[in-house]
């Protein structure tokens, strides 16, 4: 069946959907994964049979020829080695095979792998960096030099390249268009391992040569890509299936935002590829449309603009051809350089005009017919081209029914200079076994994919369909075969789009609040709804019944700043609780990029794509509170928190101002220690800190963690005139509250605390490793170790209503973990028959007392313990001057006055890591499928 739209089009078996375009705020229109069904490199086809066409085994439609093998070269179908000196070379894609293997090439070719993705989802390109032993997915070249990777499944390209790559990043939440029965595999190529192995064949499938095999970015299942086909298509989401939020159950309608808005990842301008200095400055390898150094003797190299929109951005793709090349020739590579399957008879070159020459319609006009040489005259033959269609009468297109269950992939019918849309969709419903319904009850839809944008447009009944592809064709080339059109019910989609507002002044009413967002940002009463407040918080979160508001609110918003605080604005989506599995708990994940040096920003990227990006919040853009307002409905889920110990006491005061509105009013609590001290994670077996383990195999120890108590604890600070009268702004200083897990510190061992916090605000950039922590913290206790400040003197405290004589120190510190300043054992390990046993669950904290840095560096040696001075549930401490004091590790210093410890509210559920290492099947990455093949019970 010929795929192309004019006569003696090439044929192929398969279809593609469209490719990248421009950077865009737009939003993705579905999921995107590959589809068996029907062929065809764009909206417009050859002269085929109209009629409707049953899904059926695609080809790949590659440009195969054999080549001499000049280096060492692997076969991308079996990733073994090609003895000999011949190849087979598709010259667009690259793809290299054995002859014995061509047989077996599934693999469509990056010219018609746009027509296969079903629904189209765009990427979310984050900033350009070094990937090594990845290779794009368009070239099939390895990324040697700087190349981009999609946030959110597994797509590597070269900058350059991006314009060509498919729209199919993973489906993560429906988008009130369409209803999914079924999840199915979503399958990337050549992003396994060298030892990875096939599902099926159980033969080792992955490579770090050439982009070989497929996996599931779901579920991790790996396989040849013959054999995927031989796989069960639905998803089971493997091994993490009880920690991921299904695609299914996540709902957000997002017409008017970009991915990386509806997935909250933070916009860096990147610059748009395909200018004359990206494309030529040798910082990727050379491949079709990508020649790199001075050409050829012999040759010469071209520019190669698709159309207007290419001539004024100044976008255009290079070939290299000979100085004698004919015009089919030239004509040929300039197709290839922009994957365009289709019959170059089609198509001519036409010289781009100077400036000179714009209004020369003769020498803007002149039409590729032979080489230089054969060039009337002595004038050179320009160097710029413009790719052109020829006009065309008639055309068969492609129509899709979108969201109509109809089990056919698309029909094709004729369109002719009298087909308009409504006429198209008249014809096409009989096709689809829908015409007692009424065409009024349908409409035509204009989809452009590409890999940073799709967007749609509905057509008018009377739009001529013929004039309205002539008008894509001389708009782009590139954008015509990225461009679909779906025949879909014209029902109107209530818009309902929730942002999260924070940055606002705590403590206001709703209607303040109201008030509040009306004057700062003039938000219109009869679309904007204030549905939750957090006044404790200073936040809101507002629904909003119009997609052009709710982006108008949303840019406006983060550009605004009230009260001298700037506020953050976030798209969220809603999670359909009622369709989540019994057995599942999602795991909803808070990280801080901060913590760790680089790795916070690697982990980041690495749940999101392990698990479903809705699940996972970055704690720098808008706190903890918008995770836990998604997931309020949520009957059972867990938490897993990724950044030091003040990181996850910031998550926990969280979850103790949110347990009333929550359906899972006591989620447990999982930690990745990423700080410097990290002192609750050793306790709960975490470890010291994370070095690079597999993010993967964490999902797996959190899954399978046992669930334990831990008490927390509140400090009630009211500071006064206590001590006569020195710090009069101290009566200014209402009382606040603080929440504690692990330890507060009073005196020396916050004042250090406090030495290295100042000195971390001053230089952020070099704390970015814990050794160098470490080094600070010494080196400011060595600064210290002489001092004496007769902190005994200056407080005092009671224990249970009973004072109590402290001894001559110069830190106080109540704990209520048994790790302290980095792993020591404050307390100690000596039986004590005044005291119970400590333990993170008795309701008790002890109160210990050291004397100075001295002590300390005894302590964190394990030369000595600290002072044991008392225990119990409540204390009062009474400071007589100003004071150094750290909570969890954040300090600061209090004025003179009170401090009240008691332990109050539930206490919270934390996930302690088993003893027992997870079970492993095979290679570590196989893992991730065992769940498909062998269900495993719900962990505690």
């Amino acid at each position: 069946m010929a795929a192309a739209a004019e006569p003696g089009a090439r044929g192929w078996l398969g279809g593609v959907s469209p490719r990248s375009g421009s950077p865009t705020s737009s939003p993705e229109l579905g999921a995107g994964s590959l589809s068996r069904s029907g062929p065809g490199s764009g909206p417009g086809s050859g002269p085929e049979r109209s009629g409707a066409r049953p899904p059926g085994p695609a080809a790949p439609s590659h440009s195969f020829r054999k080549v001499t093998l000049t280096k060492p070269t692997f076969c991308h179908l079996c990733s073994d080695f090609i003895w000999g000196l011949a190849g087979i070379l598709c010259d667009v894609c690259n793809f290299m095979s054995h002859e014995k293997c061509l047989k077996h090439v599934k693999t469509p070719c990056t010219s018609v792998a746009p027509s296969l993705v079903r629904v189209p989802v765009a990427h979310c390109f984050g900033p350009r960096g070094l990937y090594k032993r990845r290779f794009c997915s368009v070239c099939r070249k390895g990324l040697e030099a700087l190349g981009l990777r999609c946030e959110v499944c597994e797509l590597h390209v070269h900058p350059d390249c991006v314009p060509f790559a498919c729209s199919d990043c993973r489906q993560c939440h429906q988008d009130g268009h369409r209803e999914h029965d079924a999840h199915l595999h979503h399958w990337r190529e050549g992003t396994l391992p060298s030892g990875a192995r096939c599902e099926l064949c159980r033969k080792t499938c992955g490579s770090s040569d050439v982009p070989a095999g497929v996996r599931c970015e779901w579920c991790g299942v790996q396989a040849h890509s013959v054999c995927s086909a031989a796989l069960a298509p639905e998803c089971t989401f493997g091994r993490l299936r009880t920690l991921v939020l299904p695609p299914a159950c996540v709902r957000l309608l997002s017409r008017n935002f970009s991915k990386m808005h509806c997935f909250r990842i933070p916009e860096i301008a990147v610059p748009e590829p395909g200018d004359g200095e990206d494309s030529a400055d040798g910082s990727v390898p050379a491949g079709p449309g990508r020649e790199v150094g001075a050409p050829e003797s012999g040759k010469q190299t071209l520019k190669i603009f698709d159309g207007s929109d290419a001539m004024q951005r100044n976008h255009f793709r290079t070939v290299t051809v000979p100085h004698l090349a004919r015009s089919q020739e030239v004509l040929e590579a300039a197709l290839r350089a922009y994957y365009i399957p289709e019959d170059p008879q089609g198509f001519q070159l036409q010289a781009l005009p100077t400036p000179a020459q714009l209004g020369d319609t003769v020498a803007a006009g002149k039409v590729w017919s032979a080489g230089p040489a054969e060039e009337e005259g002595s004038r050179a033959a320009p160097q710029a081209w413009v790719l052109r269609a020829l006009p065309r009468t008639q055309e068969i297109l492609k129509i899709y029914p979108a969201w109509l269950k109809v089990g056919v992939a698309y029909v094709s019918i004729r369109v002719t200079p009298q087909s308009t849309a409504r006429s198209v969709v008249l014809e096409v419903l009989p096709l689809l076994g829908r015409q007692a319904e009424g065409v009024a009850g349908f409409q035509l839809v204009e989809v452009l994919m590409g890999s940073r944008q799709v967007q749609r447009t509905v057509l008018a009944d009377e739009e001529p369909l013929l004039d309205r592809l002539h008008e894509i064709r001389q708009m782009s080339l590139r954008q015509m075969s990225q461009t679909r059109f779906y025949v879909a019910e014209s029902r109107v989609l209530a818009p309902r789009v929730s942002l999260f507002v924070g940055g606002l002044p705590p403590g206001l009413s709703p209607q303040e609040y109201r008030s509040l967002l009306d004057e700062a940002v003039a938000s219109k009463a009869a679309l904007v709804t204030v549905s939750h407040v957090y006044s404790a918080q200073g936040a809101v979160v507002l629904d909003v019944a119009c997609f052009a508001e709710a982006e108008r609110l949303y840019m406006l918003v983060r550009d605004t700043a009230v009260r001298g605080r700037p506020l953050t604005a976030l798209v969220l989506p809603e999670v359909l609780h009622t369709k989540l599995a019994p057995d599942c708990r999602p795991l909803l994940v808070f990280v801080n990029p901060r913590s760790g040096g680089l790795k916070g920003r690697d982990l980041l990227c690495s749940f999101r794509k392990l698990l479903n990006p809705h699940q996972v919040f970055e704690l720098t853009n808008g706190g903890p509170l918008p995770g836990f307002h998604v997931f309020s409905r949520v009957p059972s889920f867990r938490v897993l928190v990724c950044g030091g110990d003040g990181t996850v006491g910031w998550v926990l005061a969280a979850l103790e101002d949110m347990r009333h509105r929550l359906a899972c009013p006591q989620p447990a609590v999982a930690i990745l220690p990423l700080g410097t001290g990290n002192d609750l994670g050793r306790v709960l077996r975490w470890g010291a800190g994370y070095s690079g383990e597999d993010p993967f195999s964490v999902l797996l120890s959190v899954d399978e963690a046992d669930a334990v108590l831990v008490d927390r604890w509140t400090i009630l600070l009211d500071a006064h005139e206590a001590a006569g009268g020195e710090d009069s702004e101290a009566e200014a200083e209402p009382p606040k509250i603080v929440q504690m897990s692990n330890y507060c510190g009073i005196g020396i061992d916050a004042e250090l605390s406090l030495d290295f916090h100042q000195a971390r605000e001053e230089e952020p950039g070099k704390f970015t490793s814990r050794f160098h922590n470490k080094g600070v913290y010494v080196r400011v206790g060595l600064q210290k170790i002489s001092h004496s400040r007769g902190l005994h003197r200056a407080l005092r405290l009671q224990v249970e209503q009973q004072e109590v004589e402290l001894p001559s120190i110069e830190g106080l510190i109540f704990i209520n973990i048994p790790s302290w300043g980095s792993g020591a054992d404050l307390w100690g390990s000596d039986s004590d028959s005044r005291f119970e046993k400590p333990r993170m669950d008795d309701g008790l904290l002890e109160v210990v007392g050291v004397t100075g840095v001295v002590h300390m560096g005894q302590v964190q040696s394990g030369l000595r313990s600290g002072i044991r001075i008392a225990q119990g549930s409540y204390f009062r401490v009474t400071l007589l001057k100003a004071t150094p004091v750290q909570v969890d590790g954040e300090p600061w210093v209090q004025a003179p006055g009170h401090l009240i410890i008691s332990a109050v509210g539930p206490k919270v559920h934390m996930l302690r890591k088993a003893k027992q290492k997870p079970r492993k099947a095979g290679p570590p990455k196989d893992a991730r499928a065992d769940g498909a093949l062998a269900p495993k019970g719900d962990p505690k």
